[in-house]
């Protein structure tokens, strides 16, 4: 399959070196590939997520061993504009959109990281709506004014305004309506097919996430407990007893 996109190599995270986060971590995402993060909450699947995307240093965390390779090229240290600008992007938990802003404003701070021309704007914001349809009818509401699912398909737009070849998604099913999150999983989907787009996705909701990935990790305490193509995963029902809180 070549060399992956993204390669965690037995990372471990403290936060405030006293707190062991992760315990020697490793991962593996394929170029074009949907990959599922599976655990409960707690099991270390944030601070993975900011670990790649070098977030986690703002939380008062580190990477103390391992190695984090973006491209073949090491990360760990690496600015995460500058990620953003690679073509490695995040969204994080709780959707962070900004409330007094209108929905298009909102998008377009996604995509001045990577300066591009007006003409390149107007591409890119034309591609979000077709993808969020629901966007383009509330692209002149502030954020704050618009629901939970709206603000989620909002911070997954605005992360897409950058581009990347990566996106790392916390939580986008928490709080949010079954048929809501079904939507946004299709237009993930659509995304992976039509664009190429990768995707690395911690989710609790495991069987939405497990119905959309090829692949799956399970995090328990912060460390990798199991993995395996997501059809597998799906069948093993002590994963999603024991290790996922699954009925």
């Amino acid at each position: 399959m070549g060399e992956p996109l993204l390669q965690v190599e037995q990372v471990e995270v403290f936060y405030e070196q006293a707190i062991l986060a992760l315990r020697g971590v490793s991962l593996n995402v394929q170029q074009g590939q949907v990959v599922a993060l599976l655990g409960a909450n707690g099991a270390g699947k944030s601070t993975l997520l900011k670990a790649i995307s070098n977030l986690v240093r703002a939380e008062r965390g580190e990477v103390v061993s391992g190695r984090i390779l973006y491209r073949g090229a090491p990360i760990t240290r690496v600015d995460p504009s500058r990620l953003v600008a690679e073509g490695l992007a995040q969204v994080l938990e709780g959707r962070h959109c900004f409330a007094q802003l209108t929905v298009q404003e909102n998008l377009l701070t996604g995509a001045f990281v990577t300066r591009p021309t007006r003409a390149v704007l107007k591409t890119r914001l034309a591609r979000i709506y077709e993808y969020f349809p629901r966007l383009a009818l509330l692209r002149d509401r502030k954020a704050g004014y618009t629901s939970g699912g709206e603000q989620q398909m909002l911070a997954i737009g605005r992360a897409l305004m950058a581009e990347p070849a990566l996106l790392l998604l916390d939580e986008p099913s928490m709080g949010l309506a079954p048929q809501v999150v079904e939507e946004i999983f299709q237009t993930l989907a659509r995304l992976n097919c039509e664009q190429g787009l990768s995707l690395l996705v911690a989710e609790q909701n495991i069987s939405v996430a497990l119905h959309y990935a090829s692949f799956a990790y399970v995090l328990e305490n912060g460390a990798v407990v199991a993995s395996g193509a997501a059809q597998v995963l799906a069948g093993r029902k002590d994963i999603q007893r024991f290790y996922l809180g699954a009925a």
